[in-house]
């Protein structure tokens, strides 16, 4: 049976040398190459098997991304375990359901802070042992006989490869396709979390598909890419591009240092493949802008004038495919030498020779940006449940505003009477752990796949996603609108950064809109308009009129039932931790709408526009 631990193995053998992963350590990076990786990951399933981890048992990970992350998840694959991932963002109540629910007997925690985060939860009777990485503020002050230091862990693990040098590879040779091999928990935008049970079969299919047989990129990924492993581990997307690029292709991944450096980090690395949720894009796009809107007078007059040249293009590119015509690749290749050379350079995407945008919906006015900056850009779909394989927008054949063709071997069809994309193939999930009721109400017993999406075919080839399912507003007057298509025409401005549209059995929409604090604040200082907070520039009499500018320019572009008829600024920044985003930064609808309900109300108390 073919598993990430044994690719990681096989290419130990194959390239020992080779580079595998690098990361920073007092700010020089580190190189770990593929014999040192994967020796470290037989360890740690040495270690596991020496506390008692038994096939189908779980082992939580609660850390940001790093090498022991990757150490981890690998060596639990390879002694038949599940892996259980938990964002770095997890407030306690949310790590105390994860580990209770999971049955975690093992916790590897990054540092002092998820360390407590475990320790106040009281009622976790199958946790027997919490591995911490960091060991600052917990050596001398914690008792817990649960507590060992990873250095320790890795010591049990060669006493037991010692004394039992065969334990791993015999559970390595005893691996059966429908091992559950991950937990990979839902973002509980619509209630608690739930595990998504991903298999060995469910995985090596996704390995197949997705890299060795060039499912995204063209030509597939090998040693000679390299990524920038920055969004959460425990999410599926970034296992793809970090964890299983590497073990299927022997693509190098760079740890980012945190989320904040990911800016610098990318200049540092220059990745050549590159993922992205749309946030992140977004918030490139704004610092672009913000860049050119910094310079002296003459680089913000070439830098301005290049970046109109760039929307050209872009609308080129997507008009074929993203192919050039010949007038815009002349046109590109000038602007290659005055500005797009430079630019991409000190933002970190000069390399870059594929990148893709999924997870969430995005404004084709992003994609037609980057494409026209001479980013390759793709927008791709899938899910947990299916593996995230479903379709993508293949190089040469791309359809801005859709998410691409099916995947080969990836059956996609679309429910007549409700819209919903169904899906079916070998990547479909297990199931819920320990929920057969939620499972059967999303998985067929022909092996469909609900999706919850809602989609259309565009010229019988390349899915078009139109919203959620449960997202669907159903006005007063009995019409339906995709919020989703109008939240991300407003996001496309740099100014905005979230948006909710609101409106579900009321006589017209309303929005409650978040601002950029980065590019919002460069407008005030420029303008020399004075602010403490985030409240106090939202609440500033000229940044409403900013946002309505954006508002009223983007509703010309849509009918007048689909208009925004007035906003409100939202006066905090929505936040994992307040219960206001999932911790994949996804709006929680219901939660907004509810900590928010004054300004809701307050937008119908008459049809006038505005926001304070």
């Amino acid at each position: 049976m073919s598993t990430i631990a044994t690719r990681v193995r096989e290419r130990a053998r194959k390239t020992p040398g080779g580079i595998a992963l690098r990361e920073k350590d007092l700010g020089i990076w580190q190189q770990v190459s593929w014999l040192q990786y994967w020796d470290t990951a037989e360890l740690v399933g040495h270690a596991l098997i020496a506390l008692g981890i038994e096939p189908g048992d779980r082992v939580a990970i609660h850390s940001e991304n790093r090498r022991e992350w990757l150490y981890t998840d690998v060596g639990t694959v390879a002694v038949r375990a599940a892996t259980v991932g938990l964002y770095p963002t997890n407030p306690v109540a949310e790590v105390g359901y994860l580990l209770r629910h999971s049955g975690a007997k093992v916790l590897i925690a990054e540092d002092q802070e998820q360390v407590d985060k475990a320790l106040a939860v009281d009622d976790l009777p199958e946790l027997r042992h919490i591995v911490y990485v960091e060991p600052r503020g917990i050596r001398y002050r914690y008792d817990d006989p649960r507590l060992i230091a990873w250095p320790d862990f890795l010591a049990l693990g060669t006493e037991h490869r010692a004394a039992h040098p065969n334990a791993v590879a015999q559970r390595m040779i005893d691996a059966r396709p429908d091992d559950v091999v991950t937990l990979i928990y839902t973002s509980g935008t619509t209630g608690p979390p739930k595990g998504v049970m991903l298999t060995g079969a469910n995985v090596d299919f996704a390995i197949q598909e997705l890299v060795e047989r060039g499912g995204f990129t063209a030509p597939p990924p090998s040693p000679r890419d390299s990524v920038l492993s920055y969004l959460p581990l425990c999410h599926v997307a970034e296992r793809i591009f970090s964890g299983w690029f590497g073990a299927g292709a022997g693509v190098c991944v760079h740890f980012a240092e945190s989320i904040e450096t990911v800016a610098t980090n990318l200049h540092e690395v220059q990745p050549t493949v590159l993922f992205g949720v749309p946030r992140i894009w977004e918030k490139i796009a704004a610092g672009v802008q913000i860049r050119i809107e910094s310079a002296d007078p003459v680089k913000r007059l070439v830098g301005g004038y290049w970046l109109r040249r760039a929307d050209w293009i872009g609308g080129i590119l997507a008009a074929n495919g993203g192919r050039h015509t010949a007038a815009s690749r002349a046109v590109y290749a000038i602007g290659w030498l005055f500005c797009y050379r430079a630019l991409k350079d000190r933002v970190g995407l000069r390399k870059v020779r594929y990148a893709a945008c999924g997870a969430a919906p995005i404004a084709p006015e992003v994609l037609r940006f980057f494409m026209g900056l001479g980013l390759p850009m793709h927008e791709v779909y899938g899910m947990t449940e299916n593996t995230a394989v479903a379709t993508a927008n293949r190089p040469g054949r791309v359809k801005v505003g859709t998410v691409g063709e099916p995947h080969e071997g990836v059956e996609v069809r679309i429910d007549e009477s409700t819209g919903e994309i169904l899906t079916r193939h070998p990547g479909t999930f297990a199931g819920y752990w320990q929920d057969p009721e939620a499972t059967a109400k999303v998985l067929g017993p022909d092996g469909w796949l609900h999706t919850g999406d809602v989609g259309e075919w565009v010229d019988g080839t390349h899915l078009r996603i139109t919203d959620r399912m449960k997202d669907i507003i159903i006005t007063a007057g009995g019409k339906n609108v995709a919020p989703s298509e109008l939240e991300n025409a407003l996001k496309a401005s740099p100014y905005i950064k979230e948006a909710v549209v609101i409106g579900d059995r009321r006589k017209f929409l309303t929005a409650l809109i978040g601002i950029e604090p980065d590019t919002v604040g460069h407008w005030a200082q420029v303008r020399r308009l004075p602010y403490s907070t985030y409240g106090d520039l939202s609440a500033k009499p000229e940044v409403i009129g900013l946002v309505q500018g954006v508002v009223d320019e983007v509703n010309e572009r849509f009918a007048t039932v689909e208009q925004v008829r007035s906003f409100r600024l939202l006066p905090k920044v929505l936040d994992h931790e307040d219960g206001e985003l999932t911790a994949t930064q996804k709006v929680k609808r219901t939660a907004v709408a509810t900590a928010f309900a004054g300004l809701v109300e307050s937008m119908y108390g008459g049809y006038g526009g505005g926001a304070r």
